[in-house]
């Protein structure tokens, strides 16, 4: 996500400095961009002059002072909200008063991370979707401290992104997953209970709801771990049994099968196309 938003960023010709503590994860990043912008390219979305100027437009640090003369910082670690706030502290040190700072999260309360900072008002929820440079909307969420200022400057930078915003209340989930969390988790339990096999929730839901794929795809596109944690601190926040993770979701985490990023989840991407993992059920 965190590349995402930088690549958006740059292509929108903002200059972006991208920050990790990891020269790995620095690296994986950049090649990640590169790829994105070369299939843009490729594909006839953008010119060759956009593609070249947006990384001219990017930096890349391990250093958190080198943020420090930002106007927006998005910040897109974890769902820990300790983790957040630690980085929050920080950057509150280093950062002038005009600086806004935004959350990527996409659960977590905003509130609770801008009172660990000394500008709960220029404080906001800028909640992107992944793929970030495809998908079109943004969350912008809004405390009950945050400033109609700042709330124009967020709308403003996500316009300059070529993107549309929704203005949402602090909410956990927000809208989108306030509305989509429920449906992903009852898409298991539906494979649970042997309603249907995995190939047809998803051929039911892609050809009978018109989505562009099918819940147990895009819970492997998420992330099966990000998936449990979001549906936690749901679960937390409202103690509606929708947001409680199935069994077998957290088995599956248990188990390493956490979707694409670990090639294997509700199917085995070692095969090309994918098919259905045989979970036992």
């Amino acid at each position: 996500m965190g590349s995402g938003i930088a690549q958006a960023a740059a292509a929108a010709g903002f200059p972006t400095v991208v920050h990790d503590l990891s020269p790995e994860l620095l690296a994986r990043g950049r090649a990640g961009m590169q790829r994105s912008l070369d299939k843009l390219v490729e594909k006839e979305r953008i010119p060759q002059s956009v593609r070249d100027e947006a990384l001219e437009r990017l930096a890349f640090s391990r250093e958190l002072v080198d943020l420090r003369d930002s106007d927006i910082v998005i910040e897109a670690v974890t769902e820990d909200l300790d983790a957040k706030n630690a980085l929050w502290r920080e950057l509150d040190a280093l950062c002038p008063p005009k600086t806004v700072f935004a959350s990527n999260t996409s659960s977590l309360p905003i509130a609770a991370m801008a009172a660990a900072t000394g500008r709960p008002e220029r404080f906001i929820g800028l909640h992107f979707f992944n793929p970030v440079p495809l998908m079109p909307l943004v969350e912008v969420v809004r405390t009950v401290t945050t400033s109609d200022e700042t709330m124009e400057r967020a709308f403003a930078f996500v316009r300059a992104l070529g993107k549309e915003a929704v203005s949402v209340a602090d909410r956990s989930g927000f809208l989108v997953n306030l509305l989509l969390v429920p449906y992903l988790l009852d898409a298991v339990r539906a494979l649970e209970r042997g309603v249907a096999s995995i190939a047809d929730v998803d051929r039911a839901m892609r050809l009978g709801a018109g989505h562009p794929m099918g819940p147990l795809t895009l819970l492997d596109f998420i992330g099966l771990d990000t998936a449990v944690r979001i549906g936690d601190i749901m679960f937390e926040e409202y103690r509606d049994a929708r947001y409680a993770p199935a069994p077998l979701l957290r088995r599956m985490v248990t188990l390493g099968l956490l979707g694409r990023k670990s090639g294997r989840g509700f199917y085995d991407y070692a095969a090309d196309p994918p098919v259905p993992m045989r979970l036992g059920l």
